[in-house]
């Protein structure tokens, strides 16, 4: 049996799971490692005398007020997807807000793990969601704000432009195909989603090396082809729907023509900053869809004849934790931990039997505990909020 002393070498076996799990939705081998840093970037040590709550909170950034609410909720563990530590730290200090959270999460005995990229590249993972997303392959909660299509204005201080409004996802894509099928498959409409036909392809396939059994297709960004030319503003409105902006969504079409007479053929997606990916290689898609793209690349593309949509670059990501990852790791971790579990408490019984050491009675209590809670963060939103012209 672990002694006390012990018990701070590493972080909580709930929070090990966690890594577990995560580490086999989103292998770490798919993640661009030429410039990203994922993994478990901050591993807070166990103290059994201190019980987190079997929870996990996602989030694509862990922001003060992310962390406040992770603290308050007494989670084991954030996902956050983007990395918050990017670079080589000289010091760790609270004069600076972002390592301020890492230490009081690390303080509250929170552990935080990103996986950035692997969700990027993974089959069914972020890129593919976008797919989903604007060929309409999701269905929209009874609740959803975006029926009628009209946005809720909140009123500011302002005389002439409301209050900022952020994305919430309200929308859930159905199951996606088998990550088998990913790398150049073909979707039948579907009566609930109305799902258009279509083929899918990975753009810039992970060198095969890197791809562990099971995640072939892997890659950055993806290639939707629709059997036939679809209208603009259908994919608009997919959009609108499927990814929860709300009022409005940044778009650049090619001068000389309108929202109403371009059709689309081909979309290629990337979630976040998108350039790098839409725009390298051959033949530019139709549309673009991702979440950020510079003013020149933005012109570049449509004097090629391209349309942009570019949401904001978390705006193009949040909505995959609610829709796809929450329901993902809560199977994936429910499975692992009560495996885990289930071991631990047999080792510590048969121990006793036998004449070892007691069982240790903090230990046995954590490992007594079989529930499991991911949940989505209800403060993590895009810096940009959007204010509408009132006049």
């Amino acid at each position: 049996m672990a002694s006390s002393s012990a018990s701070t070498t590493s972080c909580s076996p709930f929070t090990q799971a966690v890594v577990g799990a995560m580490r086999k939705l989103y292998p770490e081998e798919l993640a661009d490692k030429s410039f990203d840093n994922t993994g478990l970037l901050l591993e807070a040590p166990f103290e059994p005398t201190r019980r987190q709550k079997n929870s996990v909170l996602l989030a694509i950034d862990l922001t003060t007020a992310v962390a406040d609410e992770a603290i308050k909720r007494q989670d084991s563990a954030v996902v956050a997807y983007h990395p918050i530590i990017f670079r080589g730290l000289k010091s760790i200090t609270l004069a600076d807000t972002q390592q301020r959270s890492l230490l009081r999460l690390a303080q509250h005995g929170i552990s935080v793990y990103s996986p950035h990229t692997a969700v990027d590249t993974v089959p069914n993972g972020m890129a593919d969601w976008l797919c989903d997303v604007v060929t309409g392959n999701f269905s929209r909660c009874s609740s959803s704000p975006t029926d009628g299509l009209k946005p809720n204005i909140q009123t500011c201080a302002s005389s002439f432009y409301s209050a900022p409004t952020y994305p919430q996802s309200h929308a859930v894509p159905s199951t996606t195909n088998t990550e088998s099928d990913i790398s150049s498959s073909s979707f039948s409409s579907s009566s609930p989603s109305q799902q258009m036909p279509h083929s899918r392809s990975t753009i810039h396939p992970s060198p095969s090396a890197s791809i562990p059994d099971g995640f072939e297709g892997a890659g950055a960004g993806r290639l939707v082809t629709f059997e036939s030319a679809q209208p603009l503003t259908t994919l608009i409105d997919h959009i609108g729907r499927g990814v929860g902006l709300q009022p409005g969504i940044p778009i650049a079409i090619p001068q000389g023509q309108s929202v109403d007479s371009i059709q689309i053929r081909t979309v290629g997606m990337c979630p976040g900053s998108g350039s790098g990916v839409l725009l390298r290689g051959g033949q530019i898609p139709d549309l673009l869809f991702t979440g950020e793209m510079s003013h020149h690349e933005t012109l570049a593309a449509t004097e090629r004849g391209s349309v942009v949509i570019s949401l904001a670059h978390s705006n193009s990501e949040r909505g995959y934790l609610r829709a796809v990852m929450q329901s993902k790791l809560k199977e994936e971790l429910s499975r692992r931990w009560e495996t885990e579990r289930t071991a631990a408490l047999k080792a510590m019984r048969e121990s006793a039997k036998q004449g070892g050491a007691a069982p240790w009675t903090s230990a046995e209590d954590v490992y007594a505990d079989d529930t499991v809670d991911v949940a989505v963060s209800e403060a993590d939103r895009d810096p940009y909020g959007i204010m509408i012209w009132r006049a």
